[in-house]
């Protein structure tokens, strides 16, 4: 029986304990972050596009380290939260109601906008402006879509990022073990916002958007990640919503959280009952994830 275990989706050694341990011993010197990027390039652990994984190289050292396996050197200085202390600019926003048949907004046009530095202040904007929950930052892989009118008036935005760790009723529909679930995690993503500007009422606008964003979705995560999504998945407060968008666009509702925080593994924090709601981007998903 191999005495590996699976840390941030990568395999660790008994002969890879050693190996961190020794460079900790050998380079007193050395801070966390030369330890990762030395490690990670001898690792030629890479993404799909063939980047360095350096911030999952550190992550990974992070949770050896908190499980007692290594003992990192001291951090050099506290560690930052750029997603507390970003400022996100107010803007002036045109609050002309804008109502009517889909059909007549004409030509829309739906934008990824994660690589776009200034199209990503706008998107941020608005979902710190009038997203219930607000905007804190992306971390990890994401993608960011903006939906305008032909006169460049923004929509919409939706935000897909990490899935949540662990969903009894989102494991038990896809069929995987918790190894499986560790290996391919990644090709699973969160829509963890979804904003139809609070001027715009457009009815069937929702699915619309909904239903063109899927169709790209998995390509644009391909391109900018080198690896494709096989399962989106979503979670409706059901006191604020009654998901009938997701509901429309053929997502599958199949049932409720235990009221856990979507990256909550150990129980503690209570948070509103969710629907979750899956949408298979690959008709044979259950096969691809568990191998």
């Amino acid at each position: 029986m191999s005495d590996a275990r699976v840390v941030q989706g990568r395999s660790v050694t008994p002969q890879d304990l050693d190996r961190i341990r020794d460079l900790v011993s050998t380079h007193p010197d050395w801070s966390r972050r030369r330890l990762s990027e030395v490690l990670c390039a001898a690792w030629d652990w890479r993404n799909g596009t063939g980047r360095l994984k350096d911030m999952a190289t550190r992550s990974l050292l992070l949770k050896l380290d908190a499980q007692g396996l290594i003992r990192l050197p001291a951090r050099r200085r506290a560690a930052s939260n750029r997603m507390a202390t970003q400022r996100i600019e107010p803007r002036l926003w045109d609050r002309t109601p804008l109502a009517g048949p889909l059909r007549d907004l004409g030509s829309l046009t739906m934008r990824e906008v994660s690589t776009d530095a200034d199209a990503r202040r706008v998107f941020a904007a608005a979902l710190a402006e009038f997203h219930y929950l607000g905007y804190r930052g992306t971390v990890g892989e994401n993608l960011q879509y903006t939906v305008c009118d032909s006169t460049g008036r923004l929509l919409a935005c939706l935000l897909f990022g990490s899935a949540a760790w662990a969903c009894r009723a989102r494991d038990g529909f896809i069929g995987w073990t918790p190894d499986q679930r560790t290996r391919h995690l990644s090709l699973l993503t969160n829509n963890t916002r979804f904003l139809i500007l609070p001027f715009v009422r457009i009815p069937h606008l929702a699915s619309w958007v909904l239903g063109r964003v899927l169709r790209r979705l998995s390509a644009d995560w391909q391109q900018k990640y080198g690896h494709p999504i096989l399962l989106v998945e979503t979670f409706v407060e059901r006191d604020r919503f009654t998901g009938t968008s997701y509901t429309a666009a053929n997502w599958i509702r199949i049932g409720p959280t235990a009221g856990r925080s979507r990256q909550d593994r150990y129980s503690t924090r209570r948070v509103p009952v969710k629907d979750i709601y899956l949408y298979p981007l690959h008709a044979r998903f259950r096969e691809e994830l568990c191998p």
